[in-house]
């Protein structure tokens, strides 16, 4: 099987794009389930964030995989296929993996290096497992991504300012301190925002959802207010910073309800909702600083001595998943090739023990002795070599020459791969307390 990416992000389309192909938690979950029926794909996860939307395949087949997924996407977001094919890039084996890790350590993110993308793929993972699309090559893949994430992370001072997409923002708008917030939606990325006001000296904060008790929850998590959604109109006039990130399909906060709030008052709109919130009419009102999305994909964040690291890391991790790849192919070959083996000399064992049925126990025990330290000297060199081998690009190629010279059953080989398949254990799930990240 090979590992296949179609994905569309902030990096390939305009905002507007990705609003239409954008997925709440229900809808990433069904792409999940139905890619994951289709018959080129046996593994399936779906990372959706706030500015991108990627699905990870274990497929036998490149273009049925291709196809099939894009196929899916385009019937369940509604977007045309041939409007949403500009915008979508794809990666196959190597070029996945390292997109994957690529996005683990933020150097694919709006803003470089932000610190929450990484329990964004962990939380992938998780919801992969929980939904059994993920199984041990999709694994594999997302827990080594992790690895490299966190250790971009210890080496490298790529995440040193603790940036995010809403801190970025809340930069963008003017800073926070002293001010009275008011986060519209309680969320990952609400959550987020709320924490950050909330440590960062924010006079005030307010949270109102369209589900008043998560309100409530997140409110006093952070020693805040909680307010339904309903209310928002009349809170608006008593707050200087509005931070809205709703799953709302639609707009959210109108023209005329910052138009009657702001009366001409400096007031900072930061909309970090995908699809968008706030009417973009809501930048022409004189004292309102609108930030969206699409203004925080020019901030860059880290240093370019981190980011150059990072991508070092990457390019090491990559090589190194790679490797232990294909060092695992050839292992399958090896281990049918010594049970053929095992094989043959049990059933020599057994003529023998026919055509001379007077040996004694002992005479018996050092006949298939002698047998079998023959055939493992015969089979020793060849098979450790290919297993060294194997780790080289080229390493596959040993093993199917390994399978001519001895006409070994592919079906065997099949087999041994089959029943070599992990199951899953607890050091292989995803930390589920893994949240936040690009989410909206």
């Amino acid at each position: 099987m090979s590992y296949l990416v179609v994905g569309i992000s902030h990096r390939s389309a305009a905002i507007d794009v990705l609003e239409r192909v954008a997925l709440d938690a229900g809808a990433a979950t069904k792409l999940a389930l139905t890619v994951n029926n289709s018959p080129a794909v046996a593994e399936t996860a779906v990372l959706a964030t706030c500015n991108r939307t990627e699905v990870y395949g274990s497929v036998d087949r490149f273009h049925a995989g291709m196809d099939e997924i894009t196929a899916i996407l385009s019937d369940l977001t509604g977007v045309p296929l041939i409007d949403l094919a500009e915008h979508l890039y794809v990666h196959f084996e190597e070029g996945a993996v390292a997109h994957l890790f690529q996005v683990a350590v933020g150097l694919d993110s709006m803003v470089v290096g932000e610190s929450q993308i990484l329990g964004q793929v962990k939380e992938t993972l998780r919801v992969g497992q929980d939904l059994e699309t993920v199984g041990s090559d999709l694994n594999a893949l997302f827990q080594h991504a992790l690895r490299v994430g966190k250790r971009a992370r210890t080496e490298t001072g790529i995440d040193s300012a603790g940036r995010s997409v809403v801190s970025a923002g809340l930069e963008a708008v003017g800073g926070f301190e002293n001010r009275r917030a008011l986060i519209v939606g309680a969320g990952s990325m609400a959550s987020l925002a709320a924490q950050t006001l909330a440590n960062g000296g924010a006079r005030s904060v307010t949270v109102a959802n369209r589900n008043y008790d998560r309100a409530v929850v997140l409110a006093e998590r952070i020693g805040g207010t909680a307010i339904r959604l309903d209310d928002v109109p009349k809170a608006l006039h008593d707050a200087d910073l509005v931070v809205s990130c709703t799953g709302a399909r639609g707009v959210v906060l109108t023209e005329e309800m910052i138009r009657d709030a702001s009366d001409g008052r400096p007031l900072g709109v930061l909309d970090v909702a995908l699809p968008r919130d706030v009417a973009p009419e809501v930048a022409r009102i004189p004292g309102v600083a609108l930030v969206t999305l699409a203004d925080l994909a020019r901030t860059a964040g880290g240093s370019e001595d981190d980011i150059d690291e990072v991508r070092r890391i990457v390019g090491e991790e990559s090589g190194s998943f790679e490797a232990t790849r294909r060092a695992a192919s050839v292992a399958p070959t090896v281990v049918a090739l010594r049970a053929m083996a095992s094989g043959l000399v049990d059933s020599e064992l057994a003529r023998l023990e026919r055509r001379l049925p007077g040996l004694d126990e002992h005479e018996r025990h050092e006949v298939e002795r002698t047998i079998r330290r023959v055939v493992d000297k015969v089979l020793h060199n060849p098979t450790v070599r290919v297993k060294e081998l194997g780790g080289d690009p080229g390493g596959p190629t040993y093993a199917d020459a390994l399978r001519q010279l001895f006409a070994l059953d592919q079906a065997a080989v099949d087999a041994v791969t089959a029943a070599k398949t992990p199951g899953e254990t607890s050091n292989t799930r995803a930390d589920a307390g893994a949240a936040g990240g690009e989410q909206a």
